[in-house]
Order: C-alpha cells, then structure tokens, then sequence
C-alpha cells in the first residue's frame, strides 16, 4: 500500500513528483498551469512568509486556490469555500470495460462541453495531459467519461467522473471507475479522490465500490490582494 501521508497535501506531493514537469514554481509556492488545472500548493510546513511566493506566482488580484488547512492572510479575500471529502481505494474491483474508449486531444471539445453540462469540477483545455481519460458514446455522441488528475507518489487521483443527464441510471460512471482504476493498479498505483461532502449520492455510490473515507477537506479560493 502506497503511504497515505502524501494524501495530506496532495498537491504539492504532486508537483514536486510525478507532475513536476508541470509544475510553475516560485519559493515555496507551486502551481500548475492555468490551462491545465487550478490547483496551487504550498511546501509542507511552508512558513507564513510563503504567501508572497504565491502572490509573486500568481500576480496581484488573482484567484487562487487555497491548499489543505493553509490559513491565507487576513488581507487575501476568501472566494468560495466548500466542504468535501477524500476517499482512498480499499477494495475497489476493477475491470477494463469494452465500451470504453481512450479520450485524446481531438476529444477535447466534447470533454469540455460534457462537463459544462455536469459540473463535475474542473476540468480545462489541457486537463487531458494529467492521465489517461476514458470515455462511452452512444451514436457517436460523447455521454459519459472519468480520468486521471493528481499524481502523487504511488497514487492517482479519479476525477471528472460523470454521465449526460439522458443516460443516468445505467452505471456507466461505476464502469468507467473501475476501468480507470484498472489502469491505475496494473502501473502498481493505488486509486483516490475528492468530492463534495454534501454529495452524499456519489459518497455512497464510492463507499459501495470499495473506497474509504479517508479525510474531511475543504475547498477554498482567496484572491491575491491588488496592492501589496
């Protein structure tokens, strides 16, 4: 089993790992690009003097991305926090899924237009790029997909998992799981994920397929003050 430590600031675990060939770095401070997700990161243990980094990184009035229990200071506007949960692999079942199909850069489009339809969370131009991203069409038409985020050492990270409103309630979000996280286990990885702690539905629906709940987070944004 891949150590759960890194999970406490995944992010940063990532950046500095797997994802480092993403990585925007100043000081203590790490991001990805803005096209490709809108996640920043502080070192662990980063000194309250690291919120400069991320002011330098991300430049006056910019909207970012609070990690783990970082506190930004009393001057950073708070933009939006929601409460929500991670939940690591326990005895998930996984199997490839012969409706699937491998999602490349052409995808992209549909990719973008399916999620604005289902908010399933970020997802950017060059999401694409983090993992691998599964998807099933019916008459040609793009109706459910799930892929790779976060890559900390020895995990990845389920996300974007979901399904056109016309086609719910046939399991294809749960195939599509198990499929990715087939992928994930056969590189000798070890799935995870967030979600929102009042998406009790998609909780449930995990728990069932074998994660455990692991953490409660929060996200969080705050804006980088315009005058210093």
């Amino acid at each position: 089993m891949a150590d759960e430590r890194v999970l406490d600031n995944p992010i940063w675990a990532a950046l500095t790992g797997p994802h480092a060939h993403f990585a925007e770095r100043h000081g203590d401070a790490a991001r990805y690009p803005l096209d490709v997700a809108p996640f920043l990161a502080l070192a662990d243990d980063a000194p309250t003097s690291a919120w400069a980094d991320v002011a330098t990184l991300a430049g006056p009035g910019a909207e970012v991305t609070v990690p783990g229990t970082a506190v930004p200071p009393a001057d950073w506007e708070i933009t939006f926090s929601i409460d929500g949960v991670q939940l690591v692999d326990e005895s998930l079942r996984t199997a490839p899924d012969p409706e699937a199909i491998l999602l490349t850069k052409a995808d992209v489009p549909e990719m973008l237009a399916l999620v604005q339809r289902t908010q399933p969370g970020p997802f950017l131009p060059r999401t694409i790029e983090l993992g691998t991203y599964l998807g099933i069409r019916r008459e040609g038409a793009l109706i459910a997909m799930a892929g790779e985020r976060l890559h900390p050492p020895g995990w990845t990270e389920i996300s974007a998992v979901c399904t056109d409103e016309d086609h719910r309630g046939q399991g294809l979000a749960t195939r599509l799981v198990r499929a990715i996280a087939h992928g994930i286990r056969a590189r000798g990885e070890t799935p995870f994920l967030h979600t929102g702690a009042a998406n009790t539905n998609a909780i449930n629906l995990y728990e069932n397929l074998g994660f455990r709940l692991r953490r409660k987070v929060e996200f969080k944004a705050a804006r980088v003050p315009t005058n210093p």
